[in-house]
């Protein structure tokens, strides 16, 4: 009766479709009818022409799949419905199919045509499926379909298809590995797909087929290093083994050079040295000129850019939520950063110790192997590795190693107090580590030897005897260092002969006791006889060290011993072990010396009595490095099927040109664009030129050359500059600057008024009458300055409705209303001021593009509003920058370590003409000393990869007492590392580095306040950083916070309606990326800053800077 109501039950459908539940109680009995009917009764449903049947049956089938029954017997009715036309039926019969077709070939082989034609479907998913199942029918016979199947497959539109053809590749090749070469083109053109979707199952294509052709991943090298951190967790995986696997045959050891410097300076020493003693300089000679052939051998080490760009985009995926890529990602650190770089996976991988049990024990065993060779960067995180009492028996065993590899001089107190809570643990294989772990301290670090030692031997009076005897075995190894100290611990370990039973234990002690009878000649006579008491009860490994003893007494001191020695041969002559009758009869015929014995006999003594090394503690994962971290073969220690060997660095880089990509498309459209743009700034600026040449001044004239994207039209100008070439060299810094940004605004363009995009005469005609009224308002600058003030209240408030420029010329009247004018006596201060100001003018084309010939004549033309500009008392000035004169000085050379010749520099902040993404730097040179100093110039630079340096014109004389100065540019890449090099003049060479502050990584920009909130809006979340503040006492007043701030960081200031904030821009002058920063004061002091930036390094550091600046 139960089996049939369950039948009525499925077939009534509704009330059993969400939660079908085949399971049957054994005891009513038809659980066998049950199920026939069942599948009788989907059959029906598979075999109905109403779709919605079809569905409710393949439903019904995948839960049963999925619930681990078996459906194999539905295979014939479900095939059937491949070629059904519904979209969801279809899937779910693939979904079958795919498990199901390995299982039943032949079957699946009748609906192949069915397949092939699911190849062809309008559906993704359905090409796919269609696609997966062909490759699951293992059957030689449809070879040539499979991979013509996968051909098409790999050029699909799909990405989804793609990455589904390279999944078939390894099952293909698994079947008729005859197929590789067709497979690797194959594999070929998919590692040329730019879709993330693709690039991690073509690697494992690659990595199951073809490992071998790593000519194959040269040209797509750089593009899977850029994909790398959008593709899922598992391709990223797969990827970066592979990547760590390429690196380490194309570029150089990375540390292959790393003690140069000290080297260079050892060779130093020697060279001024010599100079006294005369008998030695032969030798001294020879030495120099072998040391100078090894530096010439050993070119300074440069990282490869391609080296560099692997670990800059491998480094975020430390912060991943899955750890095997963290785990990769340590792994490729390890074999391939440099040793100053690696410190930066400790806290990634003591992040994953936090993880479950399973998880952990592959992390110590990698963390275990890292830390025998680079235990510093562990050590500060030693609290970590602590064992807890819930942690399982292997992980426990794997911290105690850690632990032991990290213990030195300074941490080992800590640690030794750490040990002796554990060995009060109720695990008892965990104590007995814990003591081998002590043993290995104390083997380690000399100074806390005896400290262990007598330790172990207090361990030795312990109720457990798995405790005494994990102590007898270790104290063995330590006495054998320092026996004649120690005679008192042997004495007492021969005493615990009668209540040790553990056998390694007791052979230990038999060991020691014969191996140093000398030292206790009264003791050991009485242990042999005790011994020979028990020889026949004695477990086998303890039977072999009395007959040891015996023998080793027999040749000491015979006369006690003689008899027993007999005796203890003789019991050893008839035991059923045949190693212990061996031993017996050689020791026989060795020490009892008869006509027969040989000439060994003669040499007993030094046999037995040999002095023996004392043994070496090693950790077990010494030598598991030669196999590649986080690799099943380095888990297990054993090389396992399919594990690819690390290679070994190539001693000569090769050719890194083979990874350069000829790009075909994109350059010809990039130029056309920026031609265009240039043509229309050249049309735009004609009539600028016509106009206003003649009735500007000589700085202005500088600054339109500057600015203009030819450079020509104004000679005078760049003469009075004083160098032509810098400000050609900024026009091109400028114009690439201005495409970058074009790209940025374009939803700017679009939304500007029609009336900006009129003719050009109409606009040349508004251009004069604009510079007319500024011309007037300029005269009437210090009368109307009160007004002016007042129209700017005004038109901060209404500035949404008018447009930008007019709200440009408003900011330019009231930044020139403020400004009192100079006397004409300090006319040339005033041009080097207005000069710094207006090349900083270049960005002025962020905040409004050069779209139409209005806007970019009023960028041009701001110059004629900033003459006779104040730096010091405009507090709405967009670009508030102090001069060159009262910047920071800082310390190259001091004069004493440059016999005289001293060297200051300082970060003018004033754009690098030859480079723009370059900081320059204002050297200044003092030569204190008698002689003149000839020749000054650079050598050797090293700098950390992807920076550059503009170097300084050698300075070919420099007189005593005089003093020179000269300019470099530097691309710090946007990092705070320091720029190495050597000074040298024509005696000397000194080693010196330049390293920046934060703040002088930047470069102001101007930026109305609604553009601010705009970008500010932008760069939240994960990119803004906020930190609460008590502004100093002198740092209360707005002028203050502002002079403060921009000495902190190179930024330029923001205008602001409100009294309570202050607001700063800028950019990297390197990358590029947007710096912004909120000062909000409130009450007593009180502040908050808040940064925006996508560089969260620079941001951090730039915030602790602020704050330093603001609190102090």
């Amino acid at each position: 009766m139960s089996a049939s109501s369950a039948f009525n039950d499925e077939k009534g459908g509704s009330s059993s479709v969400g939660e079908p539940e085949y399971g049957h109680d054994p005891a009513s009995g038809g659980i066998f009818s049950s199920d026939y009917k069942r599948h009788d009764d989907l059959k029906e449903m598979l075999d109905s022409n109403k779709d919605s049947l079809k569905l409710e049956a393949m439903k019904r089938i995948v839960a049963m799949i999925a619930r681990g029954k078996n459906a194999s017997d539905l295979f014939p009715a479900v095939v059937k419905n491949v070629a059904c036309k519904n979209i969801e039926v279809k899937k779910l019969v693939y979904v079958y199919l795919v498990r199901y077709a390995e299982e039943q070939q032949d079957l699946a082989l009748l609906s192949i045509s069915t397949f092939q034609r699911g190849l062809k479907d309008p559906n993704q998913l359905i090409r796919a499926s269609a696609l997966r199942v062909l490759s699951s029918i293992r059957v030689t016979i449809i070879v040539p379909i499979m991979m013509l199947a996968i051909k098409e497959a790999a050029s699909d539109m799909s990405p989804y298809v793609r990455k589904t053809a390279a999944h078939a590749i390894p099952k293909l090749y698994s079947l008729d590995p005859e197929q590789k070469d067709q497979l690797i083109e194959v594999i070929e053109k998919l590692l040329a797909d730019k879709t993330t979707l693709v690039a991690g199952s073509v690697v494992m294509a690659f990595e199951e087929v073809c490992p071998e052709r790593i000519d194959l991943i040269h040209k797509n090298y750089r593009k899977l290093c850029n994909l790398l951190i959008d593709v899922e967790e598992w391709g990223q995986v797969v990827i970066i083994n592979m990547l760590t696997r390429y690196a380490r045959t194309q570029f150089l050891n990375p540390n292959i050079n790393e003690s140069l410097l000290e080297e260079g300076g050892g060779g130093d020493k020697t060279f001024y040295g010599s100079d006294g003693n005369g008998d030695d300089e032969d030798e001294e000679d020879k030495q120099k000129k072998a040391e100078a052939a090894a530096l010439a051998k050993r070119k300074p080490y440069v990282m490869d850019p391609d080296h560099r760009l692997l670990l800059r985009n491998t480094k975020p995926l430390l912060q991943s939520r899955n750890a095997a890529v963290v785990m990769a990602v340590a792994q490729l650190y390890f074999h391939l950063a440099p040793k100053a770089e690696v410190g930066v996976i400790a806290k990634a991988l003591v992040r994953l110790l936090r993880s479950h049990s399973e998880v952990q024990y592959v992390v110590l065993q990698n963390v275990a192997t890292m830390t025998i060779k680079r235990r510093g960067m562990f050590e500060p995180y030693l609290k970590s590795f602590y064992i807890r009492s819930t942690d399982p028996t292997q992980i426990k065993i794997l911290k105690l190693e850690v632990l032991t590899n990290l213990a030195n001089e300074t941490n080992i107190s800590t640690i030794l107090r750490e040990f002796q809570t554990y060995i009060k643990s109720m695990d008892k294989d965990f104590v007995a580590a814990t003591i081998q772990a002590i043993g290995r301290c104390a083997t380690n670090i000399g100074e806390v030897r005896d400290t262990c030692l007598n330790g172990l031997v207090q361990l030795l009076s312990n109720r457990d005897e798995l405790v005494v005897a994990e102590s007898v075995v270790v104290i063995k190894k330590l006495l054998q260092m320092q026996p004649e100290k120690h005679s008192d611990i042997i004495k007492h370990m021969a005493k615990l002969t009668d209540n040790i039973q553990v056998p390694m234990a007791r052979a230990s002690i038999l060991w020691l006791i014969g191996e140093y009878c000398e030292h206790v000649p009264k003791i050991a006579p009485d242990v042999l006889r005790k011994m020979a008491k028990s020889f026949t009860n004695e477990e086998d490994i303890v039977k072999l060290q009395i007959l040891n003893l015996a023998a080793k007494l027999y040749l000491t001191n015979s006369k006690q011993t003689k008899l027993l020695t007999q005796y203890v041969l003789n019991l050893a002559k008839y035991d059923q072990n045949y190693d212990i009758r061996d031993r017996a009869r050689f020791i026989r015929q060795l020490i009892v010396p008869t006509e027969k014995s040989g000439a060994l006999s003669k040499y007993a003594k030094k046999l037995f009595l040999a002095l023996k090394p004392a043994p070496v503690l090693e950790s077990p994962f010494k030598d598991r490095d030669h196999f590649q971290l986080g690799s099943l073969s380095h888990l297990l220690n054993a090389k396992t099927g399919g594990y690819q060997e690390l290679p070994d660095w190539p001693e000569a880089a090769p050719d890194p040109s083979v990874r350069n990509v000829e790009v075909k498309e994109s350059v010809p459209e990039w130029t056309k664009c920026s031609s265009r743009e240039k043509r229309k700034e050249k049309k735009v600026e004609k009539p600028f030129y016509s106009d206003s040449e003649g009735e500007s001044g000589p700085t202005e004239s500088a600054d339109s050359e500057s600015y203009s994207s030819s450079g020509s039209d104004s000679g005078s100008g760049s003469a009075e500059n004083g160098s032509g070439s810098a400000s050609e060299d900024s026009v091109e810094a400028s114009e690439s600057e201005e495409e970058e940004e074009h790209k940025k605004k374009k939803k700017k363009e679009f939304k500007r008024p029609v009336q900006e995009s009129d003719s050009e005469e109409s606009s040349e005609e508004e251009e004069r009458k604009r510079v007319r009224k500024r011309k007037q308002l300029k005269s009437n600058s210090e009368s109307e300055s009160d007004e002016d003030e007042e129209s700017d209240s005004e038109s901060s408030q209404s500035e949404s409705e008018d447009s930008e420029s007019e709200v440009d010329v408003k900011k330019k009247k009231e930044v020139q209303s403020k400004a009192p004018s100079k006397p004409v006596t300090k006319e040339s201060k005033k041009e080097k001021k207005e000069m710094s100001l207006l090349d900083l003018d270049d960005f002025e084309p962020a905040a409004s593009p050069q779209v139409t010939p209005v806007n970019s004549f009023l960028c041009s033309s701001l110059v004629t509003d900033l003459e006779g500009l104040s730096l010091a008392d405009s507090v709405l000035s967009p670009i508030a920058i102090s001069p060159s004169g009262a910047q920071k000085s800082y310390e190259l050379l001091h004069r004493i370590t440059g016999e005289g010749l001293s060297v200051e520099y300082c970060f003018s902040r004033q754009p690098f003409g030859p480079d723009p993404k370059m900081v320059a730097v204002q050297m200044q040179f003092a030569n204190s000393a008698a002689a003149d100093a000839k020749n000054l110039h650079m050598e050797d630079v090293k700098l950390q990869s992807g920076m550059r340096v503009q170097e300084f014109p050698e300075i070919e004389l420099l007189r005593a007492g005089e003093t020179a100065t000269a300019a470099m540019g530097i691309d710090f890449c946007d990092s705070t590392q320091a720029a190495n090099f050597q000074l040298c003049t024509h005696s000397r060479k000194c080693f010196v580095s330049i390293q920046p502050p934060v703040g002088e990584l930047m470069k102001p920009i101007f930026m109305t306040e609604n553009e601010f909130k705009k970008e500010q809006g932008q760069l939240m979340g994960m990119n803004e950083i906020t930190e609460r503040l008590t502004l100093d006492a002198k740092c209360r007043d707005e002028h203050v916070v502002v002079q403060r701030v921009t000495a902190a960081a190179n930024l330029s200031r923001v205008p602001c309606g409100s009294d309570k904030e202050c607001r700063f821009a800028g950019r990297t002058v390197s990358g590029g990326s947007l710096v912004l920063v909120t000062v909000a004061t409130k009450e007593d002091g009180a502040a908050q800053l808040t940064l925006n930036c996508d560089k969260m390094v620079i941001g951090t550091m730039l915030v602790k800077d602020i704050l330093l600046a603001l609190t102090q």
